[in-house]
């Protein structure tokens, strides 16, 4: 996400951080740059302007320019004004006193409607809510298909009626069987079009009416840029809008619609997709999400992921094993897979402070994940023995690993190579003493 224009940002303050004082000429130089790098990310030209304004007015007063460190008083004057362009605070689903709470979620076409139904079902399931998802989209008979299958999959009932016409009386009829199981929450995934016409506003305008819901979320193509601010303000202007859901965040290197939609439109981005898996869907926050902007990683959301993720008992296991210097082949491919349920590994490093550059490094076959399965398949291709003691290993033992694992001697050694220094930075860890490169992993 963003990766153009993070780039482009992290060199503009590298110059800053390098100068020692900074004149009110530095300062303009530096937001030129700016002002460049945001419009060609394509944000909306007014919040560019308003933001390089904002930010220009408060780097030159005198106590900025003649601090012991202005360059980093500029970075945390950027972070405030791009937090605040990005919504300022985080805003949370409303419910009714009275369960179950209506969500109605509507967007054009190809926003990913349907799948953002079920991503944020399951977001409410794990947070201990009671789901029913109702396929009100009569127009497009494949999304009562999806919804059913993703409602399968993930165990969450879904309320659909083929035969119906009128989605009013589908959405009142799954609400009907939510209060029948006692559900929380009702999303009710309503018909879009390819662009917005009169016959489409006129029938969520109708749904909204009977269904009376507390949110109603509209969902966004992160990718369609500044289109998308001109949807929104469309959907807005005739149903009325409560907050957004952007989808396909993680395609968008440019990241224009993201930064501008919710100063333009005054509505607060609620959620964010971050992929394609079902469980990439999070909560957005506008300070995270400007920290990782400017590369300065987002560990809180990290932190967050990881609790999700991580077995108590497995992290002390594998604490103790790192105190004792006992950490083993078998133990390294159990933290991969524990890692490729957190996320790709560029969208972990993207969220380590200082380690977002080193995601623009990783090949595609890192950041597609093929990179984990090639180490998976050598080290299931050693013997127990192997795993435990990958020091034993020599050249016949190499070849057949490599033969077995469909690599080659070369991935073999490069991979028996990264666990040792894996091995050598715990054993520092453990004593106390910080690795001076952490970097050497990723190479």
């Amino acid at each position: 996400m963003f990766e153009a224009l993070s780039d482009k940002l992290t060199s503009v303050f590298s110059r800053f951080n390098n100068k020692g004082r900074l004149t009110e000429k530095d300062v303009e130089d530096g937001l030129k740059e700016v002002r460049l790098a945001l419009l060609e990310a394509d944000v909306n030209f007014r919040v560019t302007r308003e933001f390089v304004e904002n930010v220009k007015a408060r780097c030159v007063g005198k106590d900025i320019l003649e601090s012991i460190s202005p360059g980093q008083q500029i970075v945390k004057i950027v972070h405030e004004e791009m937090t605040s362009i990005l919504g300022n605070t985080s805003s949370k689903l409303n419910n009714n006193d009275r369960p179950p709470t209506v969500l109605m979620l509507v967007g054009l076409q190809g926003s990913g409607k349907t799948t953002t139904a079920a991503k944020l079902s399951l977001n409410m399931k794990r947070d201990g809510h009671r789901v029913v998802m109702v396929a009100a989209d009569l127009r497009r008979p494949a999304a009562i298909d999806q919804l059913e299958t993703l409602g399968k999959q993930l165990e969450i009932p879904v309320y659909s009626d083929r035969s119906a016409s009128n989605p009013c009386k589908v959405a009142l009829d799954g609400i009907a069987k939510a209060k029948a199981l006692e559900a929380t929450w009702v999303l009710v995934d309503t018909g879009g079009r390819l662009h917005i016409d009169e016959d489409m506003m006129d029938e969520l305008q109708s749904i909204k009416e009977c269904t009376e819901p507390k949110e109603t979320l509209m969902v966004v193509d992160g990718m369609t840029g500044q289109d998308a601010i001109v949807s929104a303000q469309g959907f807005d202007n005739a149903i009325g809008l409560t907050g957004l859901i952007i989808t396909k965040l993680d395609g968008d290197a440019r990241g224009g619609a993201a930064l501008s939609i919710s100063h333009v439109t005054n509505l607060p981005i609620k959620f964010i997709g971050t992929g394609e898996k079902i469980d990439a869907l999070e909560p957005f926050h506008p300070d995270r999400m400007a920290s990782r902007i400017l590369g300065m990683g987002d560990v809180l959301t990290l932190i967050e992921r990881a609790q999700e993720t991580f077995d108590k008992q497995q992290a002390q296991k594998l604490e103790d094993k790192i105190r004792k210097s006992a950490f083993t082949l078998e133990d390294f491919l159990e933290q991969i897979h524990q890692i490729e349920k957190m996320g790709s590994m560029g969208q972990i490093l993207e969220m380590i402070p200082g380690f977002s550059s080193i995601s623009r490094k990783l090949s595609a076959e890192d950041m597609d994940g093929k990179g984990l399965k090639k180490i998976e398949a050598i080290v299931y291709s050693m013997t127990p023995i192997e795993r435990r003691n990958p020091e034993i290993i020599k050249g016949s033992r190499r070849k057949r690993i490599a033969n077995g694992s469909g690599t080659t001697p070369y991935d073999v050694n490069q991979l028996l190579n990264q666990f040792k220094q894996m091995q050598r930075m715990m054993k520092q860890i453990s004593s106390g003493r910080v690795p001076k490169n952490l970097t050497g992993l990723f190479r």
